[in-house]
């Protein structure tokens, strides 16, 4: 009896420390994955979306019960951190997380932040999957470990054009004025509106830098306004789009048609702005009303979350979890480099809908243009896919 006793509490013990284990053993065969995303300052609003998009792609990826690889299925571990929209930070974070052992990288909000990341992660030979960002320069220096499924600059240009194109001839702007960003990405699509006018048939004849967190936009807007630029091209941080927006107002500037990309992005804009954002388009690659396998159950996941559908970068956010995995599966082992690989061969449907990858690293995918529409973010191109048309000429502030 006495011996039995002692085997009982012997095997207890054993069992209570085997079973204390469990969550770090079943942490140990994870796949990690890192992703460094701005949750607080300037970028904090885009930031929260390419969370949510990460965070419900890896939910459903392991409760579909994770990752085959190599005939084992495993669960995705993501370890988030947070740059406060600040570069500096987003390096400091990406080396936090590659001693942590990680296999992949996760990319967050503003082409700054992703320049920054994309050289860590091409020092530290590790795969990385960036949404949010257009800036086309990135992928023009030889960077092998870089990936982007989302739309670049060339492309907005291009897009743009064909969505002009849907205007009758003579009701088109035929002036525009470029409110340029003083950075890397605001010279690059302030050439892509240029290069645009040429086929879209409007002049542009004000062409004003700014310098990001500016406070006072009169200059610009007036510039514009006397010159009568029929429309606005600019890629502004939500802040300074907002403000962009709350001057031209006051100094009575009313163009045919605004394209901010960037700043419109975020639930924001119509909460801070009211009627005064309407009329606004914005091209953020992704809208929640596309018909894509996957989208209606990621718009009932983010209404349980965030109580509505998804946000546009959570879409493109997704994806490139779906990517990471379909990747994995294919490479058949938690290798970086053959995971590099089977990511550059990628060939699939997304809830973005069909991802290929360029050699550059860019992505082949499909393009949208949203427009602020009664406090709400319409898609409105392509027009298979909108949810209403696009509303133009836009009416002046006045009126709406």
């Amino acid at each position: 009896m006495r011996r039995s006793a002692r085997f009982s509490r012997c095997l207890f013990v054993v069992l209570a420390v085997v079973l204390g284990a469990w969550p770090a053993l079943a942490t140990a065969q994870a796949i990690k994955v890192g992703a460094v995303v701005p949750l607080t300052g300037r970028y904090a609003g885009g930031g929260a979306q390419v969370k949510a998009g990460y965070e419900i792609a890896v939910a459903d990826i392991n409760s579909a019960g994770g990752v085959t690889v190599g005939g084992k299925r495993m669960p995705l571990e993501l370890v988030l951190l947070d740059d406060e929209s600040d570069a500096t930070k987003t390096v400091s974070r990406m080396e936090s997380l590659a001693a942590q052992g990680i296999v992949a990288y996760l990319g967050g909000f503003g082409s700054d932040l992703h320049a920054a990341a994309a050289s860590v992660a091409e020092k530290n030979k590790t795969p990385y999957l960036g949404v949010a960002f257009a800036l086309h320069k990135i992928h023009q220096q030889g960077f092998r470990y870089l990936f982007s499924p989302f739309w670049k600059s060339p492309d907005i240009g291009q897009q743009l054009v064909a969505l002009l194109g849907s205007i009758p001839a003579g009701e088109r702007p035929k002036t525009a004025a470029i409110f340029q960003e003083k950075t890397d990405w605001g010279r690059e699509m302030a050439t892509a509106y240029t290069e645009a006018g040429r086929a879209a048939g409007y002049q542009v004849v004000v062409n004003a830098e700014y310098a990001p967190g500016a406070k006072d936009f009169s200059d610009l807007i007036l510039k514009a306004k006397a010159a009568k630029a029929e429309a606005v091209f600019a890629v502004p941080t939500p802040p300074d789009g907002i403000t962009l927006v709350k001057q031209m107002k006051e100094l009575d500037y009313n163009p045919k048609l605004t394209l901010m990309v960037r700043a419109p992005d975020v639930p924001v804009w119509g909460k801070n702005l009211g009627k005064d954002g309407d009329y606004v388009l914005f091209a953020p690659g992704w809208h929640n009303a596309v018909r894509y396998a996957g989208v209606k159950e990621l718009n009932e996941a983010h209404v349980k979350r965030a109580g509505r559908p998804a946000d546009p970068m959570a879409g493109p956010s997704y994806a490139s979890v779906q990517i990471l995995a379909n990747a994995l599966g294919r490479a058949g082992a938690v290798d970086k480099d053959k995971l590099r690989d089977a990511i550059a061969a990628t060939d699939m449907t997304t809830v973005v809908g069909p991802v290929k990858f360029r050699p550059d690293g860019t992505g082949i995918v499909p393009s949208v243009f949203n427009q602020w529409l009664n406090g709400k973010q319409e898609l409105v191109w392509p027009k298979e896919y909108a949810t209403v048309p696009l509303a133009y000429p836009a009416p002046p502030f006045g009126k709406r």
